[in-house]
């Protein structure tokens, strides 16, 4: 199934199918490391989403799933690096095997103070899967057991990345041209 791809972005840098495929073999490493336990996904609002449900869909292991929302860019296209949380987890972490799903790894700032954050609730461990990562746009080293895909430093949209609310929806991630965000 393809879709049309909006005016507004450049390229497509990862397609749906190549992304489906990354999925499952996440999920296939994730079930080799996690055999004989159950896993709480913790799903990063709102980007983590389509990451998440196919994530979740494609594991044998049995999982739970909680999301957070925190806030570190405000309109901006960058990270601030000064974390709010705007919906904190319904659950106590104590003794779970937690894995954040996270869609992008940019600056590292906002992943690095939630896994802080996360290991101060006593889970019996943390470890994250990010569909992308922006090794380039690293301020701090953030240890990241799964990554599908890394990608240049510039903006992108799709499969729950967005700019503005929009393009979230795509399931294929693109650049997003830069005279849209630089008006």
């Amino acid at each position: 199934m393809s879709q049309r791809v909006p005016a507004e972005i450049e390229k497509v840098l990862v397609s749906e199918q190549e992304i489906q495929a990354k999925i499952q073999e996440l999920a296939q490493a994730i079930d080799r490391d996690y055999a004989g336990k159950e896993i709480l996904l913790v799903g990063v609002l709102k980007g983590a989403v389509m990451v998440m449900a196919d994530l979740a869909r494609a594991l044998e292991t049995p999982v739970s799933m909680e999301f957070m929302a925190v806030s570190s860019y405000g309109s901006s296209t960058s990270s601030s690096g000064v974390v709010r949380i705007l919906k904190d987890l319904d659950r106590d972490l104590a003794d779970q095997h937690v894995l954040v799903v996270e869609d992008i790894i940019d600056s590292g700032l906002t992943l690095n103070w939630l896994l802080r954050n996360m290991r101060s609730r006593g889970p019996a461990s943390v470890e994250v899967c990010a569909l992308l990562r922006k090794p380039e746009a690293a301020k701090v080293e953030v240890p990241v057991k799964y990554v599908g895909f890394d990608m240049p430093d510039e903006f992108v949209v799709g499969y729950g990345l967005d700019y503005g609310e929009r393009y979230r929806d795509l399931p294929f991630v693109g650049l997003l041209k830069p005279e849209v965000y630089a008006r």
